[in-house]
């Protein structure tokens, strides 16, 4: 049965549209009320770019299955993106600009500039994870990492998302 027609409104900040390397927690209202996290970043592992968070959010939608780890969390449990009430995105960043094309520098010459930010930002997305569980919210994903940041700017960062998650200022 097709839902009736409705009437939505979305604001999107023009600072979404910046490439670069950003932290974001989807938080989803399920059909039932409850709220599920999934942590994420830009900043790709297999490509020398960092695209904007509104890329990312349409990607984390959609339905392209290399794309949509979102969504397919939310399936694993059985809850189906287009039933959910609402999502919420708080994002944090950019922590750095995308890695910037180069005369003369190939594919190969960027991922290595690339690297270095990818990882320390894929750090923090592993310890948002890890503090956002610690803090009691159920988050739908495990981030797998072995990279490091700087103890400094994670505290920064979890203070950022604390805001919007207040358990996160228990944690430390």
């Amino acid at each position: 049965m097709t839902a009736a027609p409705a009437t939505h409104c979305m604001t999107l900040p023009g600072p979404m549209l910046r490439r670069g390397f950003w932290l974001y927690v989807w938080r989803v209202e399920d059909v039932n009320g409850g709220e599920w996290l999934y942590v994420g970043r830009t900043g790709d592992n297999s490509s020398p770019h960092a695209s904007a968070p509104y890329s990312r959010m349409g990607q984390h939608l959609g339905t392209a299955k290399t794309q949509n780890a979102l969504r397919a969390r939310l399936r694993d449990r059985g809850i189906e993106a287009d039933d959910c009430r609402a999502f919420h995105l708080v994002l944090h960043g950019p922590l750095y600009s995308e890695v910037a094309k180069q005369e003369g520098l190939d594919r190969e010459a960027l991922m290595e500039l690339h690297k270095p930010y990818r990882d320390e930002v894929g750090a923090y997305e592993r310890d948002l994870s890890v503090a956002l569980k610690a803090a009691g919210y159920r988050v739908l994903n495990t981030v797998n990492c072995k990279w490091t940041g700087n103890a400094a700017r994670w505290q920064e960062i979890r203070a950022a998302f604390a805001e919007h998650f207040p358990r996160l200022a228990e944690v430390a």
